[in-house]
């Protein structure tokens, strides 16, 4: 096995689509699953992109992705580099391939001279968290995420839901 990280293309946009959905059932997440292929095209590699995505591939098989972009912070006022979701399948567990990952982000925020590299992690994913502090990351316990969507993001934005 030679896992090539690489730049995600167009070209892999079913395959991404595809990890995303075993993402969103792998978190228990698959009702919030809305995401379309297009949608995600146009948001990793459409005129404007949103994002970015890196591929782990084993030959042609694609076995793993991030897709991150970029946050800010006052506190030092520069950019830092958000990870969105770190994804690798099953079967290619336990091989390294997280954390080159990783390591290839932090490599991406310290070139463009991000001052943080940062990303949340679900409290029931023991072995995440296990494998996150082993890399020396802080789980900050004392912030929790805040998110207004659906029919409270209308009422906020002062629209009719």
């Amino acid at each position: 096995m030679e896992i090539i990280i690489r730049t995600a293309t167009l070209e892999d946009n079913t395959e991404l689509f595809a990890m995303i959905r075993e993402l969103a059932v792998y978190e228990k997440l698959e009702h919030e699953f809305r995401l379309i292929p297009d949608d995600l095209a146009k948001a990793l590699f459409g005129e404007t992109t949103m994002a970015e995505a890196l591929v782990a591939c084993d030959g042609d098989k694609r076995v793993a992705y991030a897709i991150y972009f970029h946050n800010f912070s006052t506190f030092h006022a520069r950019r830092g580099l958000y990870l969105e979701d770190l994804y690798v399948r099953p079967q290619y567990r336990g091989k390294g391939i997280g954390k080159r990952l990783l390591g290839h982000l932090a490599q991406i925020a310290a070139a463009r001279d991000c001052s943080r590299f940062e990303w949340i992690v679900l409290d029931w994913n023991e072995p995440a968290i296990r494998f996150y502090e082993s890399l020396g990351a802080q789980i900050k316990q004392s912030f929790r995420v805040c998110r207004v969507d659906g029919k409270a993001l209308a009422r906020l934005a002062g629209k009719q839901a």
